[in-house]
């Protein structure tokens, strides 16, 4: 942490990390911080450690999409069309950006899309998260009967008889299951962060792809998992993919159940019977997460600290200052 002044070269300052800064720094104690690649000077207790000699900093983000919803029964088509796929899970996106200090940067949460009722063809889509200039997809609509899931974030699984699930989108998640073969009845499981829903069969809805975790928010925290297939009469409902997303109908004939809030999972596919009219579940909402080393700098949603990091975590739609 040496001051070295030479009549040549100029004054080097003193120098730590966040980790390794003076455990008992006096009131105006001045450095520059390695991590941060930022100058700081103390500001007291309440103050903390504050850089005054840059226009910018680096923080840490997560992004996450709303799912989308499950897939309904369809007794108005001629057959016995009688599961949903589950839902698509909301894209994951984690990365590092640099942010401009008093810059404003809008924050839109995506919205978990609408389980589909016994009339439509699938569940609705799950709507984007955007900010910091990124945008992570919401995850895509399951299939109602025999219907094919829509792509996304993660791609809705795939209704019965064979029907494909959605495509996912690269980098952030991964398709939906297919739905049972031409005589089997369950319905394909959600893609999910970092799996592909499994498929229908026979005798079980598919299970919903898993989530992806993250600790941005000074949790270990699991985002993002697959909406669990409906199955027709009676067999195992599938499983939601761990990171919100929900389990299909009870098997016999039962709604889809709806995913988690904020956690960007896939809505449960419905269970039924030939002319029963189950429903799929609705898709959870996204999340914003922005982290940064050292004491609050920004201003704009929930804000919280941890381990050395200030977080502000975004639920529903706003602005975030650097």
């Amino acid at each position: 942490m040496s001051v070295i002044i030479d009549g040549t070269a100029g004054i080097s300052p003193a120098q730590w990390t966040t980790a390794g800064r003076p455990s008992s720094p006096a009131l105006g104690q001045q450095g520059y911080n390695t991590t941060l690649s930022a100058y700081e000077i103390y500001a007291g207790s309440s103050g903390g450690w504050v850089s005054v000699a840059s226009n910018g900093y680096t923080v840490s983000y997560l992004s996450v999409a709303g799912g989308g919803g499950g897939g309904a029964v369809r007794p108005t088509i001629t057959g016995n069309y009688a599961t949903g796929g589950g839902g698509g899970a909301g894209g994951f996106l984690a990365n590092t950006t640099t942010l401009t200090s008093g810059t404003v940067y809008s924050i839109s949460i995506g919205a978990g899309g609408a389980g589909a009722p016994d009339t439509a063809n699938n569940g609705t889509s799950g709507s984007n998260t955007t900010g910091l200039l990124q945008t992570s997809v919401g995850g895509g609509g399951a299939a109602s009967g025999n219907y094919t899931g829509l792509s996304g974030g993660s791609g809705g699984g795939g209704g019965w008889g064979g029907s494909a699930g959605g495509s996912g989108t690269s980098g952030q998640g991964y398709g939906g299951g297919i739905g049972g073969g031409a005589s089997a009845y369950g319905g394909g499981g959600g893609g999910g962060a970092s799996a592909v829903g499994t498929a229908g069969s026979s005798t079980n809805g598919g299970n919903g792809g898993a989530g992806s975790a993250s600790a941005l928010s000074g949790t270990n925290t699991y985002y993002a998992g697959g909406g669990g297939g409906g199955v027709y009469i009676s067999g195992t409902t599938g499983v939601g993919g761990t990171g919100g997303g929900a389990n299909g109908g009870a098997s016999g004939g039962g709604n889809g159940n709806a995913a988690s809030a904020n956690l960007g999972g896939g809505g449960g596919g419905a269970s039924g019977t030939a002319g029963s009219t189950q429903t799929g579940g609705a898709g959870g909402s996204g999340i914003f997460i922005i982290s940064y080393a050292g004491s609050q700098r920004g201003t704009g949603g929930t804000y919280t600290s941890s381990g050395g990091y200030s977080i502000h975590t975004f639920t529903t739609s706003g602005n975030y200052t650097a």
